[in-house]
């Protein structure tokens, strides 16, 4: 068969550093983003008549240490608990034969910065700095099917955690985010109530503690029975020039 090479359009800009705490499908939390357009890409003419969308689908790919971990012809879902086998083609883990990833998210326009044009993005579930290697309009009849079927995952999952936070924690966030512009609070709450622990994390009954980073911050929780308290947002200093 032949082989084919892809160029990046763009490179996603998220609140998601680690890959730790990423929501498990778009969507599922309120996440901002940006598409940063590479050049020649970077062209608003290419996105004439895209404003008349309210989504667009990503394709994108695997990177980080995904594209070295080769394919598994099985692998265990974490909403089957990360105990039960399925195929990868029953799945949409990333230990896939091509790390191709899609995901259908908000679309919220084009903005120029100073790094360049980018598209806005919401409810996304992409580490920083993933690949993009296409966008494309989601198109409501052709793309929604009420009738389909969901398999082991029929519905959307619910909240397993209520969420509170420290004092500590609130001043934290408050100083990082001043004016609610990265919505973090709300960000962090709707995290950590879909429970971001990998599904193995029943063998450790007696782990209490966890953390995640999220922009530049690290988030440290405590969990004791269907209570989350976030108790540390702690941002790290710039790296030195």
């Amino acid at each position: 068969m032949d082989r084919f090479a892809f160029e990046p359009i763009g490179v996603a800009r998220t609140p998601f550093t680690d890959k730790f705490g990423i929501p498990r499908q778009p969507g599922l939390a309120d996440a901002p983003g940006r598409i940063l357009l590479n050049p020649p890409f970077a062209r608003p003419a290419a996105f004439a008549g895209l404003d008349g969308f309210s989504h667009v689908w990503l394709i994108w790919v695997f990177h980080d240490d995904c594209l070295t971990a080769g394919w598994r012809p099985t692998v265990r879902p974490p909403r089957l608990g990360g105990r039960r086998k399925v195929g990868v083609f029953a799945s949409r883990a990333p230990y896939r034969p091509n790390p191709i990833g899609l995901s259908v998210v908000a679309h919220q326009g084009l903005v120029e910065g100073a790094d360049g044009l980018a598209l806005r993005v919401s409810g996304v579930d992409l580490l920083d700095g993933t690949p993009i290697l296409d966008i494309k309009p989601y198109v409501a009849y052709a793309d929604a099917l009420p009738d389909a079927t969901g398999g082991f995952a029929p519905l959307e999952p619910e909240d397993r955690f209520r969420v509170r936070f420290s004092d500590s924690a609130t001043a934290a966030i408050a100083e990082r985010d001043p004016d609610g512009e990265l919505a973090l609070a709300r960000l962090i709450r709707q995290l950590i109530a879909q429970d971001p622990r990998p599904g193995y994390m029943d063998r450790y009954p007696d782990r209490r503690r966890f953390a995640f980073r999220l922009y530049d911050c690290d988030i440290r929780w405590r969990l004791d029975e269907d209570t989350a308290t976030v108790e540390e947002c702690k941002r790290e200093p710039e790296p030195r020039p």
